[in-house]
C-alpha cells in the first residue's frame, strides 16, 4: 500500500503536470509514444534475459507493490517446525524424521506449514541438508557448505531479476530519444510546413524523451529499487533455516539454534519466544520442545 500510494503521486502530478503544459497533439501522441517506448523496452528485456528472468523480473513489479512474502508468523512457524524435526531426531535418531525428509509433500509437519511447504527452495534447503547430515551424523559432512551454496546461489538467481528490471530502467531513456529522434525524422520531411504544423510536431517528438526519462527515473527505476529490497528481506528466511541446521549440525541443542536464529531476526519480523513454544504446541502429534543443554 505504501508504494501504491507513492506511484498513485507520481503518476497524478507528472499527468497533471503535462496536462497543464501540453496541448491536443500531445494527448493524441501519447498512446503511440508509450506503446512504442514500453514495447521496445519489453523486447529489451527479451532479448537480454532468458525466458525464467524475463518473467521473474515483470512479476517482480507486483512483488515490489506488494512487499516481502515472509512474515513474523511464517517465521514462528518455520522455527517452531525446525525444532519439531531436530528435537525428534535427537530422541529417535534420524530415522525419527526420514518420512519428513523423503516425502515432506505428506509429511505432517510440513502440511500444517502450507507457506513454507509452497516454497520450493526452503523446503529442499530443509530436505536436502538433513538428508546430507544423516548420511554421516558423527563425522564431517558438506552440510554446512551446502546450505552456504543453496543460499548463495538463490541469491543469485533472484537478484538476476532485479539485475534485468535495473537494466531496463536504464534503456528507457536511450529508447526516448530514439522515439524522439523519429519524430524529428517525420517533422523534418515538412520542413516547407507552416510554424503552425511544425510546432505541434516538434513537441509531439520531444514527447518521446519525456516518456523515457519519466518511465526510467519516475516508474521502472524506483520499481527496481524496491524490488531489490524485496529480495534481500525474503532471503532473510533461507537464512534463518542455515543458521539453525549449521549450528544444530554442529552439535548445539535444538533450543539455542532456534533461538540463535530468532535473536537474529529483524525486530519487525523477529516472533517471540511464547509465539515459537505456541506454535510448536499447536502440532498435536509432536512431544512439547525440550530445553536441553547438549546436543
Amino acid at each position: 500500500m505504501f508504494q501504491l500510494i507513492g506511484l498513485v503521486m507520481v503518476v497524478v502530478l507528472i499527468a497533471g503536470a503535462l496536462a497543464f503544459t501540453g496541448s491536443p497533439a500531445l494527448f493524441s501522441a501519447l498512446p503511440f509514444e508509450l506503446a512504442l517506448i514500453g514495447g521496445a523496452g519489453l523486447g529489451t528485456l527479451v532479448i537480454g534475459n532468458s525466458p525464467r528472468v524475463a518473467g521473474d523480473a515483470l512479476a517482480g513489479i507486483g512483488k515490489a507493490m506488494r512487499g516481502a512474502k515472509w512474515k513474523r508468523a511464517d517465521y514462528s512457524d518455520l522455527l517452531s517446525g525446525l525444532s519439531d524435526l531436530m528435537s525428534r531426531a535427537r530422541r529417535g535418531g534420524m530415522i525419527a524424521i526420514e518420512a519428513d525428509i523423503e516425502t515432506p509433500e505428506t509429511s505432517e509437519l510440513f502440511t500444517s506449514r502450507p507457506r513454507l511447504l509452497a516454497d520450493r527452495a526452503a523446503t529442499s534447503m530443509i530436505t536436502d541438508s538433513l538428508r546430507l547430515h544423516a548420511l554421516n551424523p558423527g563425522g564431517k559432512s558438506p552440510v554446512a557448505a551446502h546450505l552456504e551454496d543453496a543460499v548463495a546461489s538463490a541469491a543469485q538467481t533472484r537478484h538476476r531479476a532485479v539485475g534485468a528490471l535495473n537494466s531496463l530502467a536504464d534503456a528507457l531513456p536511450a529508447l526516448g530519444i530514439v522515439a524522439a529522434v523519429l519524430g524529428i525524422i517525420k517533422t523534418m520531411s515538412l520542413i516547407d510546413q507552416s510554424p503552425d504544423v511544425l510546432g505541434p510536431m516538434i513537441a509531439t517528438a520531444l514527447l518521446g524523451t519525456f516518456l523515457g526519462v519519466f518511465l526510467a527515473y519516475g516508474l521502472v527505476g524506483p520499481l527496481a529499487a524496491r524490488f531489490g529490497q524485496v529480495v534481500d528481506e525474503e532471503m532473510q528466511y533461507l537464512e534463518t533455516i542455515k543458521t539453525v541446521i549449521t549450528a544444530w549440525h554442529e552439535g548445539i541443542a535444538p533450543a539455542t539454534a532456534v533461538e540463535l536464529a530468532r535473536a537474529g531476526l529483524p525486530v519487525h519480523l523477529r516472533p517471540s519466544v511464547e509465539d515459537v513454544d505456541g506454535s510448536h504446541a499447536n502440532v498435536a502429534q509432536f512431544p512439547p520442545r525440550r530445553r536441553d543443554r547438549v546436543a
